[in-house]
């Protein structure tokens, strides 16, 4: 199979026909093999039903529902992992992604040999303040700290070999940093593509004030998992080493500045436990141990599979 298209999805029962006439015309007319998997994120509205019309009509339209509202990135998770294509592109489904782009993308990884593609979206229709200047703070972020030059790493349209989307592991709201998690997973020729992005047709914005404060503390967590991810404990075994070192010299040099005192010097002095710095060393020394700890419990739990679901599906058609 020449394509599998993904596309997550929350409450967009308007646009779902007018997506799927778009993309079946695109792919129909470059007669690429397809499949076209939408994943209902737990919508409330009738994006099910339309679901399931279009797949009774059309075979190559497969979906999976979800019981509740589990987030992007387990959307895409879920998708990833049943996409039979060579390419997987996903989209969002409000008609903002042009599936226009999807044979310049497919030529990108198929003759041009690239593991990942990201769409740049340059010019935008979006709210500036809701999320135009956010993105532009993420962007910044994620470059600074992955290495990687891309423009929108947020961006919905993306082209993946197959390879790429059966080897990363998308969750909680990494859908964001999908070409880092690429990245750190050994694939590294990725670039991006400059894409058409159309104003909203249909309903509201999903995005909200929540995933701007998410989406740092994932960045940071990527960060942390890219440096020290399969390897905790060079950072917390390190930190723990210096501070309980620091800590305890500290407590040495206090009691043998006190024993001095009183057996060299003769000076009259306070109990030691009276001293505010014996205090700090002995603080110091716990949270010592407490990275330590934390380090060496972080590798007993890479050494253990995770097999806990991320999301509980309901529903599938033609799966």
């Amino acid at each position: 199979m020449n394509i599998s298209v993904v596309i997550p999805l929350l409450n967009e029962d308007e646009s779902l026909n007018e997506l799927y006439d778009w993309i079946v015309r695109v792919v129909q007319s470059n007669r690429y093999s397809y499949e076209i998997l939408f994943i209902d994120d737990g919508s409330t509205d009738n994006s099910w039903k339309v679901i399931q019309e279009l797949s009774e009509k059309d075979r190559h339209v497969k979906g999976i529902k979800f019981q509740t509202n589990y987030g992007k990135s387990q959307a895409l998770n879920a998708g990833f992992k049943i996409a039979q294509g060579n390419v997987v592109i996903t989209m969002d489904a409000d008609l903002q992604d042009s599936p226009d782009e999807i044979p310049e993308l497919y030529d990108l990884i198929t003759k041009e040999g690239f593991d990942l593609i990201s769409g740049w979206k340059k010019k935008r229709f979006d709210s500036k303040i809701r999320k135009n200047i956010p993105s532009k703070l993420f962007n910044w972020a994620a470059r600074k700290t992955s290495g990687l030059k891309l423009h929108d790493f947020n961006c919905g349209l993306k082209a993946y070999s197959n390879e790429v989307v059966k080897n990363v592991d998308v969750y909680g709201e990494m859908h964001r940093y999908i070409p880092v998690l690429a990245k750190n997973a050994g694939f590294n020729k990725i670039d991006e593509k400059v894409v058409q992005h159309q104003a909203r047709k249909y309903g509201e914005t999903k995005f909200g004030m929540d995933r701007f404060i998410n989406g740092f503390l994932d960045l940071i967590t990527i960060w942390f998992l890219s440096k020290f991810g399969k390897r905790p404990m060079h950072l917390f075994g390190l930190l723990g080493s210096l501070m309980f070192a620091v800590g305890f010299f500290s407590a040495v040099y206090i009691g043998v500045m006190k024993l001095l005192r009183l057996f060299v010097f003769h000076t009259p002095t306070k109990l030691i436990t009276e001293n505010p710095w014996f205090y700090i060393a002995l603080t110091t020394m716990v949270i010592g141990t407490l990275f330590f700890l934390s380090g060496f419990i972080g590798e007993l739990i890479l050494r253990s599979k995770r097999d806990e679901s991320l999301y509980k599906i309901s529903k599938k058609l033609h799966l």
